[in-house]
């Protein structure tokens, strides 16, 4: 039960560390996790940013890993979930870097990566 705490705790913390920092992000505001349609489906996602202009909006995931980074094929799913929804991009939240695989598949589809220690609250981070 601790683990499935800690997962939930570190979403809601990167949501509220990222809607505190959204500008910097160049985002209006980062809305807490929800459904968002796709084209296929339905999808739940970790966080929203809604962009500057509240025209568009950023599928934030978050993966608390730390002992190795996200793979290829996870940042794949990533992209298939950004463009089934129409989202304008991406963001990963991680404690550790994506795996070699993952950067490249994130760099050729504009999705950023933030990194956020694994233990971090509302009121002690490193971001």
């Amino acid at each position: 039960m601790r683990r499935q705490t800690s997962w939930r705790s570190y979403e809601e913390v990167a949501q509220y560390l990222l809607d505190q920092m959204a500008r910097h992000f160049g985002l209006g505001s980062v809305e807490g996790k929800q459904l968002v349609s796709g084209a296929s489906t339905e999808w739940e996602i970790d966080a929203k940013g809604i962009t500057e202009d509240d025209e568009g909006f950023v599928v934030i995931e978050c993966r608390r890993y730390t002992t190795q980074g996200v793979s290829q094929d996870e940042m794949g799913a990533l992209v298939f979930r950004i463009q089934d929804t129409g989202a304008e991009r991406g963001t990963l939240v991680s404690p550790l870097p994506p795996q070699l695989g993952a950067q490249k598949v994130a760099a050729s589809h504009n999705i950023q990566y933030v990194r956020l220690s694994s233990d971090s609250t509302n009121t002690d981070y490193v971001l």
